[in-house]
């Protein structure tokens, strides 16, 4: 019998494999990809990638929640991994700032995702993005391998966000850095909206409380943990509507409680301390 986090992944990888076969425009229509879901805004997570260097549209998808790529310092010949990759959005923005010199590496554990990022790789003829399938719980790649990690509206996804925090410490190199977009909550939220599985691929019932979220990194190891960006993120009452009643969306909006977007900053100590055994 699966456990329930089993039966998560499942449905996320299924979730984002029809997303991978159906049209970006219905992909940019949606929240996070998870539908035609509001008829009041365009998409209420994406940001617009179009405007940064590297940036290519066919692998632009409209999942993401901010742009961990432009703040995430990268520098020439930087090794970067990217998790949840996609079809290669920041992957290949992170090439631009990692130079003929650098490396990514996509990590997805969505095989038609893979397949669409890998084609896009092709057509541009760039050797240096490399895709692998895996789970960034268990990430396929060895220890102090990368100069920065970045991710966009992934962790959110996660069952086990702690595990991911422990493998993002793992995989960098000692003085290396994370840049990650994702969705926290702040306060009290409608159990119907957290609990929807629909929106687990929609960015908003996997997420976790915004000092629980920075807390997994600070248990993992990181310092000088810090946000860059934080933007509150307004669900239409369109979607509201398929969760919660008209009664509740009103009390929903005079609570202080909302979803935010936020832009998390961290390093790895330049010392070779694990977490866990008493020096750091």
């Amino acid at each position: 019998m699966k456990t329930e986090n089993e039966m998560i992944k499942e449905m996320v990888r299924e979730k984002y494999s029809e997303i991978a076969l159906q049209d970006v425009a219905d992909n940019k229509s949606s929240c996070c990809g998870a539908g035609g879901c509001s008829t009041e805004v365009y998409n209420i997570m994406s940001e617009d990638y179009s405007k940064l260097e590297g940036y290519v549209a066919s692998a632009d998808l409209g999942l993401g929640c901010g742009l961990p790529t432009e703040f995430a310092l990268i520098k020439d010949g930087d090794t970067v991994i990217d998790l949840g990759s996609g079809a290669g959005n920041d992957c290949f923005v992170a090439r631009k700032f990692a130079g003929e010199s650098g490396k990514v590496i996509g990590i997805d554990f969505t095989p038609a995702m893979l397949e669409k990022a890998r084609e896009n790789a092709d057509k541009l003829g760039f050797n240096n993005v490399e895709f692998r399938m895996g789970d960034i719980e268990n990430m396929p790649v060895t220890a102090d391998k990368a100069n920065v990690v970045v991710s966009n509206c992934v962790l959110n996804l996660v069952p086990n966000k702690a595990a991911v925090a422990k493998e993002i410490y793992r995989v960098l190199k000692p003085g290396g850095h994370f840049s990650i977009s994702d969705i926290v909550l702040v306060g009290d939220f409608p159990p119907a909206i957290q609990e929807a599985s629909e929106m687990y691929a929609g960015c908003v019932s996997g997420a976790i409380q915004k000092d629980n979220y920075l807390h997994l990194f600070e248990e993992a190891g990181f310092k000088s943990i810090k946000l860059q960006k934080e933007k509150v993120i307004v669900i239409p009452d369109d979607i509201l509507i398929k969760y919660i009643n008209a009664q509740e969306i009103e009390a929903y909006k005079n609570t202080p409680a909302g979803i935010f977007s936020i832009t998390l900053y961290g390093e790895k100590p330049t010392s070779n301390c694990i977490p866990g055994n008493g020096c750091c």
